[in-house]
C-alpha cells in the first residue's frame, strides 16, 4: 500500500464532495450481515469463500521515460559571466542560476489488489494502485490467470478506480450498503498484503463516517489487519459481501498497528457510475467550510469564549465560499447544519458521507440554525468550476471499433510509418462519423496513433468532447473524420 496516513484531521475542511445514490450494474445491494449469536463464535470462513475470488492481484509498471528537469546552480551565472550580463554577454544561458536538462527515469514496479464488481471485467481498486501506470496486469485468484487492464476512469481525491480485463463469466462480488454496517460487526479483509496473495484477515468495524483530511471522507475503520498491498482489495460482511474498498492504514512504522481503513460502498457505488457513463468522477461542491460543533465550541472554551449554539451537534460553518452553493442558498458563517435530506449529521463525516452520493445540479434539503432557530432551505451543489454541468471524459468503448497497429506490408504499400487499422466497426461514435472498416487512422487531435493505449488517451484527452481524425483509406487516398464523443 502506497498511501499511509500519519496524522489525522485538521479541525476544519474544505467542502468539496459529490453526491448520488447510485447502483453498480450486474449488482445488486444487500444488507448488512447479521451479527452472530451473542456469546458464540463467529464463522468467517464462509464470507472468505465467497469472497477470495472476486478479489484480484493488480501490477502496476511505470516504464523508463525521458523527462525535462530544472535545476538550480547558485554559481552558474557568476562564472559563465562575472559581470552578470551587464554588458551583454552570457543572456539566456545562466538564467538565474536554473537550467533545464534531460533525465532518463527508472522502470517502476507496485502491486495491489482490486475486486471483480461485474462478470464482464470490470474491477474496481483504488487510485493509488494504478496511478500512472503505462502497464497494468490482472492476475485472477481462481486460476491465476493474467490479463492486460486498461482504466476506464480515475480519481485521486476519492481514492478510486475503474480499470476493465476483456474476460467474461468472472466470479464477481455482491455489493451490501455500507449504510447498513454497524460499529462492532466482524468484517474480513481480503487482499494481497506484502506479496502474499489472497490473504484474509478479520476484525470487527471500529467507527464510521471517519473523515481522513480534505480527500477520502466518511471512511470505515477496522482492526483487520491491513498492509502493504492490501490497497484495493475487499472490506466484507460475514455473508462475503463488498462493505468497503481498503484503502489505507494509520502508522508511524509503516505496518498495521490496528487502525485500517476502507471507503464505504455507497460512495464506491457513485464512483463506479459515474466512471462508466462520464469516465470521471463528478465531484459536487456545498460551498462552506466548517468543523462539528463539538469541536468547535472546545476551541472557543479554550480561548476564554463562551459559546451557545443551541445545540453541541452539527456541523458548524465557518465559512461561506462566494458564489458557491450554500451562499446562494443565503447560508451564513456562524450557521448550524443539523440534517441534510432529512438525515442528522452530527458529525462532519456523516456529512460528507451523504453528500459524496450526489452530483453537481442535485438539488439537497438543509436544515440549520441561525441564533438557535431553525430553518430549512434547498440549495443545487455546483462542481469545481462553479456550474451545475457534470464533467465528461469519454471512454474509448464509446468509438465502437476494433483496431490494429499497421502491419510491415502496408507500411510499405502505403509509405507510411504507423497507423491503427479498423477492424471492425460496432457501432457507436465512428459509425455515427462515416469511418470505415479498413480506414487506417494516423493522428487524431494532432497527435500520432502508434497503439491502442494512443487512442485511448487522446479520448479521455478530447476537449470540447470531440476527435479531429486524420488518416488513410486502403486506397491510399488521404481524408479524415470529425467525432463527437458525447450526445449533444
Amino acid at each position: 500500500m502506497k498511501k499511509i496516513v500519519k496524522s489525522m484531521m485538521p479541525a476544519i475542511y474544505l467542502m468539496v464532495i459529490a453526491f448520488s445514490a447510485a447502483s453498480c450494474n450486474q449488482t445488486q445491494a444487500a444488507p448488512a450481515a447479521v451479527a452472530g449469536t451473542p456469546g458464540q463464535p463467529v464463522d468467517l470462513t464462509y464470507a472468505a469463500e465467497k469472497s477470495l475470488p472476486a478479489v484480484v492481484y493488480i501490477k502496476s509498471v511505470t516504464n523508463s521515460k525521458m523527462q525535462t528537469v530544472e535545476y538550480s546552480d547558485p554559481f552558474e551565472d557568476f562564472f559563465s559571466d562575472p559581470f552578470g550580463g551587464f554588458f551583454g554577454r552570457g543572456q539566456g544561458q545562466g538564467n538565474n542560476g536554473t537550467r533545464k536538462r534531460q533525465v532518463q527515469t527508472p522502470k517502476r514496479a507496485a502491486a495491489g489488489s482490486g475486486v471483480i464488481i461485474s462478470a464482464d471485467g470490470y474491477i474496481v481498486t483504488n487510485n493509488h494502485v494504478v496511478d500512472g501506470a503505462d502497464e497494468l496486469t490482472v492476475t485472477l485468484n481462481e486460476n491465476s490467470k493474467e490479463y492486460s487492464a486498461r482504466i476506464i476512469g480515475a480519481d485521486k481525491t476519492t481514492d478510486l478506480a475503474l480499470i476493465k480485463i476483456d474476460a467474461k463469466n468472472l466470479p464477481a462480488i455482491v455489493i451490501a450498503n455500507s449504510d447498513d454496517v454497524k460499529v462492532g460487526e466482524w468484517v474480513l479483509a481480503v487482499g494481497n498484503p506484502l506479496g502474499l496473495n489472497n490473504t484474509v484477515t478479520a476484525g470487527i468495524v471500529s467507527a464510521k463516517a471517519r473523515s481522513m483530511g480534505a480527500g477520502v471522507s466518511s471512511m470505515i475503520q477496522t482492526d483487520a489487519a491491513i498492509n502493504q498491498g492490501n490497497s484495493g482489495g475487499a472490506l466484507v460482511n460475514t455473508r462475503g459481501e463488498l462493505i468497503g474498498i481498503n484503502a489505507m492504514l494509520y502508522s508511524q512504522t509503516g505496518s498495521n498497528i490496528g487502525y485500517g481503513f476502507a471507503i464505504p460502498t455507497t460512495i464506491v457505488q457513485k464512483a463506479i457510475e459515474d466512471f462508466k457513463k462520464y469516465g470521471a468522477y463528478q465531484r459536487a461542491m456545498i460551498g462552506i467550510k466548517g468543523s462539528d460543533v463539538s469541536n468547535y465550541v472546545d476551541v472557543e472554551k479554550e480561548k476564554g469564549n463562551e459559546v451557545d449554539l443551541g445545540t453541541m451537534e452539527g456541523i458548524y460553518i465557518a465559512e461561506v465560499v462566494e458564489d458557491g452553493a450554500a451562499a446562494d442558498a443565503g447560508l451564513q458563517k456562524g450557521d448550524v447544519i443539523t440534517s441534510i435530506d432529512g438525515k442528522k449529521v452530527k458529525q462532519f463525516g456523516e456529512l460528507q458521507g451523504i453528500i459524496a452520493q450526489k452530483r453537481p445540479g442535485d438539488k439537497i434539503t438543509v436544515k440549520y440554525l441561525r441564533n438557535k432557530k431553525e430553518k430549512t432551505v434547498t440549495l443545487t451543489l455546483k462542481n469545481e468550476q462553479g456550474n451545475t454541468k457534470v464533467v465528461k471524459n469519454a471512454d474509448v468503448d464509446v468509438l465502437g471499433i476494433d483496431v490494429r497497429p499497421v502491419t510491415d506490408s502496408q507500411k510499405k504499400q502505403l509509405e507510411i510509418s504507423y497507423g491503427l487499422e479498423v477492424l471492425k466497426v460496432n457501432g457507436g461514435k465512428m459509425k455515427e462519423a462515416g469511418v470505415p472498416k479498413g480506414f487506417i487512422i494516423q493522428v487524431v487531435n494532432d497527435q500520432p496513433m502508434r497503439s491502442f493505449d494512443d487512442l485511448q488517451q487522446v479520448v479521455k484527452d478530447a476537449k470540447d468532447q470531440m476527435l479531429v481524425i486524420k488518416g488513410i483509406f486502403p486506397t491510399g487516398k488521404r481524408g479524415g473524420f470529425v467525432v463527437y464523443l458525447q450526445n449533444e
